[in-house]
């Protein structure tokens, strides 16, 4: 085999593993993105459903705050 023979294969084996190892990256960093999209998605969910926890709360108590001063108006 000649020398500009091994060079080359040598080249072609170093620039093969190295694609082959930014396409693992890369599957791997889109596994890891799925991951937080559901996170996400997930997070959104429970910020929505605590939004109308939070909206139901502040209608008891502004309609609490309401009713307590009609009966105080009710007694005087």
């Amino acid at each position: 085999m000649d020398p500009f023979q091994m060079v080359v294969i040598i080249v072609l084996i170093s620039v093969g593993a190295g694609v082959m190892k930014n396409y693992f990256k890369m599957k791997q960093n889109q596994q890891a993105d799925a991951a937080s999209k559901k996170d996400v998605v997930r997070m959104r969910a429970d910020i929505d459903r605590l939004k109308e926890r939070v909206h139901v709360l502040e209608k008891i108590v502004t309609d609490n705050d309401r009713q307590l001063a009609e009966d105080i108006r009710k007694l005087a």
